[in-house]
């Protein structure tokens, strides 16, 4: 019995080992690395839903015993997701429109005032042209006669000319006659458009002939015989200009037959205050306060504290079919942008004192993803062809300039001469007319782009006029104010009345607007935006995201783990044998005898069984005999 015990006692020792280093695998196996990776999709989807502070998503989990519940917060959880990325689809796309929000401010202080341009609005006989026009209007009294029955009267002058200008006289009669103006019926009219509606054919239009090199010609039609005369008169006109060599030639101030009266904050003007240029259609035009090295400063507001002006609005020695109207242009622009009288002048009335009142307005607007204005012209596709800062009328201007020198091989008068361009004359570009104003109605369609190109600048000053009128001189006097200016200005018109006007400019008050644009949704509104989103639909915070992100993150890990796992099972397959040699079957056919003697293996086969733990315990007095009997 006491040997028995002694041979069971290291089995028992060897049980009790056994079990503590199956304990101790556990203990390392429970115990947590540095890294530490699922082992399924599902166990790490699991300890994300359990310890997330996400809301709703241990719903997931805690619930699997009940399909129902399961499938429902399943549902609820994505479909809040899908809203919640939905919520911020909305904000992505306000973000990147680039909202802008409108600051409005007024400011008050001492303001700089602008620069006045005052034109006479009579385009002016210079001596250098003055045969040619005389001529020119002979030959449109001649015109008017054959078509109207009308006889213009013409001034009294001196028709004795030089071989010269009789060669001259003959050249423009022949230009003149490839280009007449004609009156025809409005069915034979190719300008009219085909869906025009029915007229009467017995109605007449007038116009001028226009063709090119090839002899394709085209009516430009007028329904106004005076806009028809107008313009035919003033396409002769032009090239008539554009013959002169030397620009200084028409340069012919005559400020003080124009101006009799010139103040600002009660000090009387002088000539350095004002620059003359010669406009084509609107005469002698004088830009007062351009000058940046001496500014004017209004001190007060108020129409003693402006510019006033006496002005001659008589016609004498100019040309009557160029202007219609008598009196005088003003503009009133920003110093170093030039004066486009056809866009922003309004006409001053003879007899009449014209009260200008300003009000000063800054444009500011955010350049780059929040608009398409540019900041000084330097990346828009278009030279500027002004020798003024950039603004919107100068690059279109340039643009149109710039297309007629490419398409018609000259410039046109009334805009600057780029370099290498000369201006068009009918002399040496015969058809420069036809080219002009099949281009002019391509620019109006907007078919050269020049309107999309030049795009508005991001800061502009800008000046809000009103307007009073009164009658000056009254008629109470009208006497003495006559005979002061007939003293000092030798004033001696007949219809004194209309000869002359007044024009006071003036700031109503010293308050100016500012307009500025601030962006309405920056990066900081963004993320806020986004966190109320989250918090409504999750109820959590940054670091709910972070949850997220690591999430995204273990499912990425796992993936290429279980991808590397395949891979290397992969490497492990054994490669197939390869084929056997000659060599090899000789041998084996060589040794195949001695093979094929039987021979006997003797297998032995070890088997331990363990132990269970019911043969550890004792059963009593009859597993005892048991041993005491052997």
């Amino acid at each position: 019995s006491g040997s028995v015990k002694a041979g069971k006692m290291p089995e028992g020792e060897k049980m009790t080992h056994c079990k503590q280093e199956e304990e101790q695998q556990q203990k390392e196996e429970e115990r947590e690395g540095l890294i530490e990776f699922y082992s399924s999709y599902q166990e790490l989807f699991q300890f994300f839903c359990s310890n997330t502070t996400i809301h709703g998503a241990i719903r997931l989990v805690c619930s699997k015993k009940n399909k129902m519940k399961t499938a429902f917060w399943s549902v609820l959880f994505f479909l809040t997701f899908g809203l919640m990325y939905w919520q911020f689809g909305i904000l992505y796309r306000e973000y990147f429109s680039y909202p802008v929000n409108l600051n409005l401010n007024l400011n008050s202080d001492r303001l700089t005032f602008p620069a006045v341009t005052l034109c006479t609005l009579n385009p002016y006989r210079y001596s250098a042209i003055r045969k040619q026009l005389d001529k020119l209007d002979q030959i449109t009294q001649q015109t008017l006669l054959d078509l109207y029955d009308y006889n213009m009267t013409l001034p009294q002058r001196d028709w004795s000319t030089s071989s010269t200008q009789r060669r001259s006289s003959r050249s423009l009669l022949h230009h003149v006659q490839r280009h007449p103006l004609r009156r025809q019926k409005r069915e034979n009219l190719v300008s009219l458009p085909e869906n025009s509606p029915s007229v009467d054919k017995n109605d007449w239009k007038i116009g001028f002939v226009l063709c090119d090199d090839n002899n394709d010609c085209f009516h430009q039609a007028y329904s106004s015989g005076v806009d028809a005369v107008r313009e035919w008169y003033s396409f002769h006109y032009i090239n008539i200009l554009a013959q002169v060599p030397d620009a200084k030639a028409l340069d012919e101030s005559d400020f003080e037959n124009f101006i009799y009266a010139c103040r600002f904050n009660e000090a009387t003007c002088d000539k350095a205050n004002y620059t003359h240029f010669h406009h084509p259609l609107y005469g002698n035009c004088y830009t007062f306060n351009d000058n940046s090295s001496s500014l004017w400063t209004s001190s007060l507001p108020g129409i003693n504290n402006g510019l006033s002006l006496v002005v001659r609005t008589e016609q004498n020695d100019f040309i009557p079919l160029l202007s219609t109207v008598t009196g005088a242009r003003v503009m009133v622009h920003d110093q170093n942008e030039p004066a486009f009288m056809d866009d922003g002048g309004f006409n001053v009335r003879p007899g009449i004192e014209t009260s200008i009142s300003m009000r000063k307005e800054i444009t500011m607007r955010l350049g780059g993803s929040y608009s398409d204005c540019t900041e000084d012209g330097s990346d828009v596709p278009v030279q500027n062809l002004y020798s003024s800062r950039y603004t919107e009328q100068v690059c279109i201007r340039s643009c149109f300039q710039l297309n007629m020198v490419e398409r018609c091989g000259c410039a046109y008068y009334f805009y600057p001469l780029p370099d290498g361009a000369e201006y068009c004359d009918y002399t040496k570009h015969t058809a420069w007319g036809y080219c002009y104003y099949k281009l002019l109605a391509e620019f109006k369609a907007d078919v050269l782009g020049c309107f999309h190109k030049c795009r508005k600048p991001c800061k502009m000053t800008e000046y809000q006029l009103s307007a009073g009128y009164s009658r000056w001189p009254s008629s109470v006097s009208e006497d003495w104010v006559f005979y002061m200016l007939s003293q000092q200005n030798k004033y001696n018109i007949t219809s004194k009345r209309n000869g002359v006007a007044k024009v006071n400019i003036f700031f109503e008050e010293w308050n100016y607007k500012t307009n500025g644009e601030s962006p309405a949704f920056t990066v900081v509104t963004l993320l806020s935006q986004l966190g109320n989103q989250w918090s409504l639909w999750f109820g959590s915070s940054v670091l709910s995201v972070m949850e997220l992100a690591e999430l995204v993150l273990d499912f990425i890990a796992i993936t290429f783990i279980l991808a590397f796992r395949w891979f290397r099972s992969r490497q492990k397959l054994s490669p197939p044998a390869p084929p056997l040699s000659s060599q090899d079957n000789a041998a084996f056919q060589d040794e195949a005898p001695a093979l094929s003697a039987p021979h006997r293996f003797t297998v032995e086969a070890v088997v331990t069984t363990l132990p269970s733990y019911n043969s550890l315990e004792p059963h009593g007095p009859s597993r005892d005999g048991e041993v005491g009997h052997e």
